[in-house]
């Protein structure tokens, strides 16, 4: 039998096979349009925020993963499109513009001071890393500089006792991956 992804070796982990080839039939049939009453709504953060459980041999991370943003790129576009038909390329991406401006907003607070910290006895994210990565993230959106999907999606950040929020920081990094995708 073939699998869908390459297999990692039995000692070690991959995600879960069965889950995964669950989620890409639901993925398949919403995106043909022939989802099943019972399918959950799939959309692109949906897909963005999918996690699998880990088993010994299971499909390798990478491989999923990759796929996964390529989904998640694919139904981006398809909401753009339904969108632009419904209320038209304009209204889409002001909500784009409106979003980035609320991005930059946040990163233009103090270096320190972007997001909450947790209690000091706790850990969160390093807040020199993600200061450094806010500041790439100024700099694409207020003079173009480079920044790629990938550079964002796959953005890891040490961790600090008294550090930033995790989660407050990675709302901020999935709506800078929407704004990414909607002025593609």
């Amino acid at each position: 039998m073939n699998a869908t992804f390459p297999r990692t070796r039995k000692p070690r982990l991959g995600y879960d096979t069965t889950e995964v080839e669950e989620f890409l039939q639901v993925a398949r049939r919403a995106y043909d349009g022939t989802a099943r009453p019972d399918d959950p709504p799939l959309t692109s953060e949906r897909i963005r925020l999918t996690a699998f459980a880990m088993q010994k041999g299971g499909y390798s991370t990478a491989h999923v993963d990759a796929a996964l943003e390529r989904l998640e790129d694919a139904f981006a576009a398809q909401e753009r499109q339904v969108a632009a038909r419904l209320h038209g390329n304009e209204a889409w991406l002001r909500e784009a513009r409106t979003t980035a401006q609320v991005i930059s907003n946040r990163l233009a607070r103090p270096q320190g001071q972007r997001f909450d910290r947790v209690n000091p006895l706790v850990l969160g994210y390093s807040t020199r890393e993600v200061d450094r990565f806010a500041d790439k993230l100024t700099r694409y959106f207020r003079d173009g500089w480079p920044v790629s999907l990938d550079d964002v999606r796959t953005v890891v950040f040490k961790t600090q006792r008294g550090g930033y929020r995790e989660s407050q920081v990675d709302l901020v990094l999935d709506a800078v991956v929407d704004v990414m995708l909607a002025v593609r």
